[in-house]
């Protein structure tokens, strides 16, 4: 059953329940907080909406269920009438796990979440830990990103409403499947915004690209900060979310004695406490700055911490997309040479207090070097990078399977925590393309004119010629194309890549030194034409080296080895591209020769068998 309905309007006179089937209203009872109550609950399914001193019906703040779209009112949800299959779920923590991200409107042909359990045994064969979801708060219109939410405590009902979320997760985790939710709290979109009306959730004492900021350090912040911390809890409590991913942090502008990230890890983890199982945070931010997953109770650089479980290295792609691409465009500028790669995937941050040529500015902070390397999650391809992009064109549309082979290795063998974007594990060649449905004309009109503007002034020009035409993302083709097709995955090359990806994953579950996020036992070597990365034996224990051939043509690169000679070479049956022509050991040191661009792994130690043979199983 449902609890007696609440808002909070601290400058109404007068709140009225809407009750559209029978056209009725009643008064809310105020209390001194500015909240307003109803007497008794309604019953599960009933359409509701407030009315603001006689004004128009508005859907609540806290809707939990929009099924006539953010416009239209609001319906009562029993969060608990699910009967949930996950009692033995043991949780999973995200640090180092394999993540994998999806948009449920183009993941299948149907679009919906109840379509995408049927893809997740998909998943379980790849050997994904965690399965992250692009945002699913209501939107206004059919199909979009997500990112212009504005019903956050719902569930856009075209993916089926929040139903069809806890069944979603409740299949996944019977799959050993953790799920992570991507959560906008920086800004709301600007059709169907009713939050105003209700108090004061926004403030002009900052400023966001997208406008007034959300209200986190001025008169009635404290409730605002509770319907973005009480939100967060609700998602983990009443859908069994194991984790949420943050958008943009950097632009929740808090001048707050305490950072609203800080206060919401803590209520996280009193939550995991609570519940017996780990619950993880994990935040997109542009800062390049470590405080963002130091813990709550410890200072960096005489700042408190945020104590966010993991964050986003945006500079660890840059660095590798720019280096095998040759983009050197807006901010790719300073990317590209191999030592820039070598110092992302040793450092981190590439912009670690320096100069930021894109920025025109220093920009960031130095990672301790003893700080996990599993704290920053690191990707070749993700829904900004692709879909950002004037064509959402992937990097298969430049890169030979070699090269996608190379991106793979980087990311997955790395002493990070990866990501992986939807299809990328078979070469998808279909493009993620910027998408809207708004309904209001001139807005929609609007956003076509500026994804058009964009195209002058971001150099897209220069990358893909004057005569290409940015496709309209109000146009329902631009949604339709960014579909997934399926039928890529069974092709030769495919399944090739597929491989690949199932290999390269087998291989971060069974070594230690991969598996690993201790950042001071790994070392870069840049050669001609090649990078080799070295994973492990700092105290003499197991090693893997990597060799990264960047050149097309033969490169040689010389491994050398403290112990036995490597006894693991992934062999060309799986390697795409760089394969080894040869591979000649000897006492202390091994010259690999490799048909590149594309990746050989070596391993020095323990005897293995090889790993072609190593069945993979879901922990």
């Amino acid at each position: 059953m449902t609890a007696p309905l609440r808002v909070w309007a601290p400058r109404a006179s007068r709140v009225d329940l809407v009750l559209p089937a029978t056209g009725s209203t009643e008064p809310l009872t105020v209390d001194d907080d500015g909240w307003w109550r109803t007497e008794h609950p309604l019953p599960p399914g009933t359409d509701y909406a407030f009315s603001l001193d006689g004004g128009p019906p508005r859907p609540d703040p806290r809707s939990p269920w929009q099924p006539a779209g953010v416009h239209g009112p609001s319906r009562t949800f029993d969060a608990a009438a699910h009967a949930w299959t996950d009692a033995a779920w043991p949780g999973q923590e995200v640090l180092g796990a394999v993540t994998y991200e999806l948009h449920v409107g183009t993941f299948t042909p149907a679009g919906t979440l109840d379509a995408a359990v049927e893809r997740l045994d998909h998943l379980v064969d790849l050997g994904v830990d965690v399965v992250e979801l692009m945002p699913l708060a209501g939107f206004g219109g059919h199909h979009g990103w997500g990112y212009d939410g504005v019903a956050l405590w719902a569930v856009h009902e075209p993916y089926g409403g929040p139903a069809a979320l806890q069944r979603f997760v409740d299949a996944a985790h019977a799959r050993g499947l953790a799920v992570c939710l991507d959560v906008v709290d920086n800004h709301l979109g600007p059709s169907g915004n009713y939050l105003a009306e209700f108090g004061p959730y926004f403030t002009d004492r900052h400023h966001t690209p997208w406008g007034a900021a959300v209200n986190l350090d001025a008169d009635g912040a404290a409730e605002v900060r509770a319907f973005i911390i009480d939100k967060a809890l609700r998602w983990f409590r009443d859908f069994h979310i194991d984790a949420l991913r943050l958008d943009a942090v950097h632009a929740l502008a808090d001048d707050s004695p305490r950072h609203l990230l800080a206060e919401l890890s803590d209520a996280v983890a009193a939550l995991a406490a609570e519940v017996g199982r780990p619950l993880s945070l994990v935040a997109e931010s542009d800062a390049n700055d470590p405080r963002t997953v130091t813990p709550t109770g410890e200072v960096f650089q005489d700042r408190a911490g945020y104590g966010i479980t993991a964050q986003w290295a945006d500079d660890v792609h840059h660095a590798l997309h720019a280096l095998l691409t040759g983009e050197r465009h807006g901010y790719y500028v300073d990317f590209g040479a191999p030592e820039t790669l070598a110092k992302a995937l040793t450092e981190i941050f590439v912009h670690d207090g320096g100069w930021s040529t894109f920025r025109d500015k220093p920009w960031g902070a130095p990672v301790p070097p003893d700080l996990d390397g599993r704290r920053f999650v690191v990707c070749s391809q993700n829904h900004d990078q692709v879909g950002n992009r004037a064509l959402g064109d992937r990097p298969s549309r430049v890169l030979t399977p070699g090269g996608l082979a190379v991106s793979a290795a980087v990311v997955l063998l790395g002493p990070f925590t990866p990501l992986l974007f939807m299809g990328e594990e078979w070469g998808a060649t279909t493009p993620f393309l910027y998408f809207s449905d708004h309904e209001e004309p001139e807005l929609g009109e609007a956003v076509s004119r500026g994804r058009a503007a964009e195209f002058g002034g971001h150099g897209w020009a220069e990358l893909y010629g004057t005569d290409v035409e940015v496709p309209d993302p109000q146009a329902r083709s631009t949604f339709e194309s960014s579909r997934l097709d399926w039928a890529e995955a069974s092709s030769d090359g495919g399944r090739r890549m597929l491989d690949l990806y199932r290999a390269l994953i087998r291989l971060r579950r069974t070594e230690p030194a991969i598996a690993s996020g201790d950042r001071r036992a790994t070392t870069v070597r840049v050669e001609d034409g090649a990078v080799v990365l070295t994973r492990g034996a700092v105290d003499g224990g197991d090693r893997i080296d990597v060799v990264l051939a960047l050149d097309e043509g033969p490169v040689s690169v010389v491994v050398s080895h403290d112990d036995e000679t490597p006894t693991l070479v992934l062999d060309s049956g799986v390697v795409l591209g760089g394969v080894p022509a040869g591979v000649e050991s000897g006492p202390g040191s091994t010259t690999v020769t490799v048909e590149g661009p594309g990746v050989v792994v070596l391993a020095a130690g323990q005897k293995r068998s090889q790993l072609n043979s190593a069945p993979h199983t879901q922990p």
